[in-house]
């Protein structure tokens, strides 16, 4: 697994005034998909997606989020990549909470929780390729 963070998803009670607070900051929202809000950083993006939508997407209920849903996702240049990773933070001692599976926005992730509880998404986004060096941007190189 290469060293780095390509996206940081905060799960999100209020989606307008948590987006107007980082307009507020300066930043700028890139377009997204429906139901996510997205600002591209230096090599990474934040993105807020709501709360409730963000425990469901990995199969947990909301009360184990904690006080507030954090994700942080590795991307990888391929499909097969993401079970190999996840097998890979599994032998590390790591939990999986999601397998490696299909997504309906046309990618393939799965989820991973470190010894600590911070949850990982693994994932292969056909829309956003990742530059040679590894980088990522919400909308691709």
């Amino acid at each position: 697994m290469e060293q780095r963070i390509s996206l940081i998803t905060l799960g999100t009670r209020d989606m307008a005034g948590t987006a107007a607070f980082y307009e507020a900051l300066g930043w700028t929202r890139v377009q997204a998909q429906d139901g996510v809000i997205a600002f591209d950083l230096m090599g990474q993006t934040l993105g807020l997606y709501p709360l409730e939508k963000l425990a469901e997407d990995i199969g947990i209920p909301v009360e184990e989020m904690g006080r507030g849903g954090v994700t942080f996702s590795y991307n990888v240049r391929d499909k097969e990549e993401v079970g190999a990773v996840l097998a890979r933070a599994q032998t590390a001692g790591g939990r999986i909470l999601r397998a490696a599976s299909d997504v309906f926005w046309g990618g393939h992730i799965g989820y991973f929780a470190d010894p600590e509880g911070n949850i990982w998404e693994v994932s292969h986004n056909p829309h956003a390729p990742l530059a040679a060096d590894g980088s990522f941007r919400w909308n691709g190189y």
